[in-house]
């Protein structure tokens, strides 16, 4: 029974593929048939279960190449440089379809009584051919972009001669015009800050914020300096204005509270109503925790100060001399210390708060560490900015 079922349903397999690789055929998606065909046909090939299979793959493989050939040939009389590249992309599909195909021959015919015919023709020469037809091509495109002095177009060379040394490595100089286009193609930003504030920005905040390598930003064609580099002509400006700073003054806050928590302190003699020792069945006193209630007061300190720097990160284009966007920004670091003393049994609170109790005053941050320690919170939504607004769009 378990045979039938399982041959069954083999057949319910099959007959599914057949039909979707006719379908295939018939709406002229000849390769999807062909590899439809070619993976049923890579185990028991000669089993008259695929026949079928043998059938749409001889029709396919003949209307696909049919319509290759006649493709190429309109290309090849139109005689247009920018067809070089459908070509040998057409030369490539008609050499790779054999190459698939050939595992798979002989395959039999077995009502004909003969062999699926497919006929193979060499195209190497062809390919040769056109692959240099394209490099050419794809050469002298990209030199003629290189003349221009839109970035855009360097950006474009520098695509079609990646796409050229994939294709023919090796080809001319065409590494040394990839490293040039992608120069000229670079947008290059110059990155400062701004004081307008009546107050000192520390220096190694602002260095820390230029240092542009910690971001992790640079991209393809954009690179970001903080430091201008001699012989390099900069497209676009990046302002960090620190527009206000506002620093709380020092606050130490108290609080006084109290904690009480019932605790074993050893055991005690079970008793009844009336004042009895409650016994197990043998007899013996039934002993139970004995629990008493502990209290601490507690007097904590909190000392604090807070910091807010606001900021306006602007975008300048240099070829213009205009202001493209800008972003407000604000960030704000918090030093929120707590130390705590206490009278009683300190067991009555809970243990994670313990820490404050061994600690004691410290002194306040200067006004100095308190912008820089804001410098960090800024430093992620400068990133974000950037990273979500590009300069070109």
């Amino acid at each position: 029974m378990k045979k039938i079922t399982l041959l069954i349903f083999s057949l319910f397999v099959v007959s599914c593929g057949v039909k979707q690789t006719q379908s295939m055929l018939s709406n002229g998606d000849y390769d999807g048939a062909i590899n439809n065909a070619i993976d049923a046909l890579r185990t028991n090939k000669n089993s008259k279960g695929k026949q079928d299979y043998v059938y749409l793959l001889e029709e396919a493989f003949a209307k696909a190449k049919q319509r290759d050939l006649e493709s190429l040939n309109l290309l090849i009389k139109e005689n247009n440089p920018t067809n070089y590249e459908r070509i040998f992309n057409l030369y490539n599909q008609l050499h790779n379809r054999q190459e698939r195909i050939k595992p798979l021959l002989p395959l039999q015919l077995l009502k004909e009584g003969r062999n699926a015919i497919f006929p193979m023709d060499d195209y190497s020469d062809e390919i040769i051919s056109s692959k240099n037809n394209l490099s050419g091509f794809l050469y002298a495109n990209a030199k003629k972009l290189m003349t221009s002095k839109n970035k855009m177009d360097f950006r474009q060379a520098y695509d079609d001669l990646a796409y050229l040394d994939k294709l023919n490595p090796n080809y001319k100089d065409v590494r040394a015009l990839m490293d040039e286009a992608q120069l000229k193609g670079t947008d290059f930003v110059h990155v400062s800050t701004k004081n307008e504030t009546n107050m000192v920005i520390p220096a190694r905040l602002q260095d820390d914020l230029l240092d542009f390598s910690t971001y992790g930003i640079n991209d393809k064609w954009t690179v970001y300096h903080n430091n201008k580099q001699k012989g390099i002509n900069y497209d676009f400006g990046m302002i960090v204005n620190f527009r206000q700073i506002n620093i709380s003054p020092e606050q130490v806050r108290e609080k006084q509270f109290v904690k009480e928590k019932q605790i074993k302190d050893g055991v005690k003699t079970l008793l009844d109503n009336n004042g009895n020792a409650v016994k197990d069945s043998l007899g013996n006193p039934i002993k139970v925790d004995n629990m008493k209630t502990i209290k601490v007061s507690i007097y904590e300190f909190t000392q604090f100060k807070s910091c807010q720097v606001t900021a306006k990160v602007d975008y300048l284009d240099f070829r213009t001399n205009q202001l493209i966007d800008a972003f407000p920004v604000t960030s704000e670091f918090i030093f929120d210390y707590i130390y705590a003393n206490y009278n009683g049994d300190k067991r009555a609170c809970e243990e994670d708060y313990y820490q404050y109790f061994d600690r004691r005053a410290v002194p306040f941050p200067s006004n100095e560490q308190m912008v820089y320690d804001t410098g960090e919170d800024l430093k992620i939504k400068l990133k974000g900015i950037i990273t979500n607004n590009k300069f070109r769009r």
